[in-house]
């Protein structure tokens, strides 16, 4: 499947099945991550990987959007080693790094199969209690991955793209 056609293709599925993601796809979605460009190279992120039942059991406690996921992926960066603007100092790549990263992450799970769901509809402080996160690591997105349940539709939502031209403009 051509780049295009696989953008077009993932939604954020709100319904997963039972099925468990294979290590071998696990795997391959992390490496993505990894190899994910950030500001100078920096990689400041974490990606905690939530498969066990008490770890699930906690996320649903915190939030109603882990859509029945057997692996959810926690995104996380760290504070202190985030790149910096030079000219504005309260310009930090922190959060953008993770977006890319998950970007990246996301992207190549639905290429293997797997479905997903970018999550911000949590309590960021309340989850990085939860799971004992260093107080230097700030908690940006929570992503349930799977297979998605059979009877998974994307929201009517999904289609609904503005014209190019509300959105791109030339200077």
């Amino acid at each position: 499947m051509n780049f295009i056609d696989l953008v077009k293709e993932r939604y954020s599925c709100r319904k997963f099945s039972d099925r468990v993601v294979e290590k071998e796809k696990l795997d391959l979605i992390l490496e993505a991550g990894r190899l994910a460009p950030t500001a100078k190279n920096q990689q400041p992120f974490t990606i905690y990987v939530i498969e066990n039942e008490e770890g699930l059991k906690k996320l649903n406690e915190l939030t109603p959007c882990i859509y029945g996921a057997k692996t959810v992926l926690l995104f996380t960066y760290h504070i202190n080693k985030d790149w910096q603007n030079p000219f504005e100092n309260e310009i930090r790549s922190g959060v953008e790094d993770v977006a890319i990263v998950a970007t990246h992450v996301m992207l190549e799970a639905k290429d293997l199969g797997i479905d997903s769901c970018w999550l911000n509809y949590y309590p960021n402080k309340l989850v990085e209690e939860a799971f004992n996160i260093s107080k230097d690591e700030k908690s940006v997105l929570l992503l349930p991955i799977g297979y998605a349940a059979s009877n998974s539709t994307p929201s009517p939502q999904h289609t609904k793209k503005k014209d190019i031209g509300e959105l791109v403009k030339y200077l």
